[in-house]
């Protein structure tokens, strides 16, 4: 065989193997990326099932404290902000305001001793309990997958892959100052 023959063997082998291992690398990103999506979505979902069981909770509470009205709105309002957000960011802060919204209603039945006697009020803070549960798991597993994304989409050479098919870097869902100041009610 001529030697130029070879040499175009070898350089179209060579381009062979490097358009391998960009389509391997495009597709490893991109099930990266949808378990990010998917991570992000069961987020959405615990989030919505914590905000389902809300206005059981605030109707509980009503019966027995209904001069308690600010804290019941703050409730409400703080529950419509966590459906209507859109985004990692934006989400974060809602939820952050629901979860002080809820620690302020809880702390209101302190007050109330046959409120936390009351069988329908236990159920549904042991239901509660285990959304917020859920919701701590869910955010730690989004948060797994998209340091894997991040980290896949930086590094080299996948770094240039990324950068070619406009990977972009997806946020993390971090804990707002209000959800680190937040005081631990006890039952």
């Amino acid at each position: 065989m001529p030697t130029g023959t070879v040499i175009l063997l070898i350089v179209l082998g060579l381009v062979v193997l490097l358009v391998v291992y960009g389509i391997s690398v495009y597709n490893s990103l991109v099930v990266l990326k949808n378990r990010v999506k998917n991570a992000w979505a069961q987020i959405e979902v615990q989030l919505k099932n914590r905000a389902d069981l809300i206005p059981n909770l605030v109707e509980t509470v009503k019966g027995y404290a209904s001069h308690e009205k600010e804290v019941f709105e703050n409730v409400t309002k703080a529950r419509a902000g966590v459906l209507n957000a859109k985004g990692v960011e934006a989400t974060a802060k809602a939820d952050a305001e629901l979860t002080s919204a809820l620690t302020r209603l809880l702390v209101t039945v302190e007050a109330y001793p046959q409120l936390k006697a009351d069988q329908n009020f236990l159920s549904l803070q042991a239901e509660l309990k285990d959304a917020e549960e859920k919701i701590r798991y869910s955010r730690q597993f989004y948060n797994d997958t998209t340091m894997k994304y991040n980290t896949a989409i930086q590094v080299f050479p996948k770094n240039i892959f990324a950068g070619i098919f406009n990977f972009k870097q997806e946020p993390l869902f971090e804990a707002s100052e209000a959800d680190r100041a937040v005081p631990r009610v006890q039952f």
